[in-house]
C-alpha cells in the first residue's frame, strides 16, 4: 500500500477508497450472448474456499460470464446457465471436461447442445489410472491408445483411434472381466475404459468443425493468471476475493491492465 501510494502520490486512505468502491461495483459484461456459438467452460478451485467457472469464447478470445460457486456441479450452475439463456445465450458446442453435474445442467438447458470432452482431460486421467510404469500387458497397450489421442487431427485417425480401441477391447474382454477388482491396479484399468466408452461419442466434434476446441487448456492458462494475481492479494475477504476474480476478469476482455 505505501509503494502503490508513493508512485500514485495519493494518500493511503484515498487508495483504500478507491479499491472499496471497485470491490463493491459489480463489473459488467457487455458481450452480444447471441452471436456465441462455440465455448469452452472450466472451473478452477481456489483451496477449500469456492471454484470459478467461465465460460470463454476462443473465437473472439473474450470471456462471456464467470461464476464462483462451493464446488462444480449441477445444483451449482443450473440457476447460473438459466439466467444465461434468459439473455439469449444459445450455444451449438461446448468444450469441457467430463464432470457428470456440469454436463447435465447444460443438456437439461440446451437439449441439442454438442458437448466436446475435453482430449488433455481423458488422455491425462486415463494415464494417470493407468500409471507411469503399466505392469500388464493389457495396461501397457491401452495407454499406448490413449497417448495418441492428443495428436488425431484428421477422420482417417479418429477412425484409426476406435478401431485400435475396440479391437482392444475385444482381445482383452475376458481378461479384464476376470480381474479382481479389489485390487486397485485392476480397478483403474477398468475405470479407464469405462472413462474412454463414456467419452468416445464427443470426442471427435472438433474434427468436423474447426471452430470447436478440442481441449480446455486456453482456460487453464486463464485460470493461472488469476490465480498468479490473486496470490498478490490473499489477505482479501472471501466476498471481497469473488469480486476482485470478477474485476481481473473484466480487464482480461478489455485487454487493460489489472487496477488492484
Amino acid at each position: 500500500m505505501k509503494e502503490i501510494s508513493k508512485r500514485s502520490k495519493l494518500s493511503l486512505s484515498s487508495i483504500k477508497r478507491i479499491i472499496s468502491y471497485w470491490l463493491n461495483k459489480e463489473p459488467v459484461f457487455e458481450a452480444n450472448l447471441s452471436s456465441n456459438k462455440h465455448l469452452v467452460c472450466d472451473g478452477t478451485y481456489f483451496h477449500k474456499d469456492g471454484c470459478l467457472i467461465t465460460l470463454f469464447d476462443p473465437l473472439n478470445q473474450q470471456i462471456i460470464q464467470n461464476y464462483y460457486c462451493n464446488k462444480e456441479g449441477y445444483r451449482s450452475i443450473i440457476g447460473w446457465i438459466r439466467i444465461l439463456k434468459s439473455k439469449v445465450l444459445n450455444p451449438l458446442y461446448i468444450s469441457m471436461d467430463g464432470e457428470r453435474g456440469i454436463m447435465r445442467a447444460f443438456k437439461e438447458i440446451w437439449p441439442n447442445i454438442k458437448i466436446q470432452r475435453c482430449l488433455f482431460h481423458i488422455q491425462h486421467e486415463g494415464c494417470r489410472w493407468l500409471r507411469s510404469y503399466p505392469k500388464t500387458i493389457a495396461a501397457k497397450e491401452l495407454k499406448k491408445i490413449l497417448l495418441s489421442l492428443s495428436s488425431i487431427k484428421s477422420v482417417k485417425e479418429q477412425k484409426l483411434f476406435i478401431y485400435r480401441f475396440k479391437t482392444w477391447k475385444k482381445q482383452f474382454k475376458k481378461y479384464i472381466e476376470s480381474l479382481p477388482m479389489n485390487i486397485k491396479s485392476n480397478f483403474d484399468l477398468k475405470r479407464t475404459v469405462t472413462l474412454i466408452e463414456r467419452a468416445l461419442p464427443d470426442m471427435f466434434h472438433y474434427i468436423y468443425d474447426p471452430s470447436v476446441r478440442s481441449t480446455t487448456n486456453i482456460l487453464e492458462s486463464l485460470h493461472s493468471r488469476i490465480k498468479k494475481a490473486y496470490r498478490q492479494h490473499c489477505g482479501l475477504s472471501h466476498l471481497n476475493k469473488i469480486q476482485f476474480l470478477k474485476w481481473f476478469c473484466y480487464y482480461e476482455n478489455q485487454h487493460k491492465t489489472n487496477i488492484f
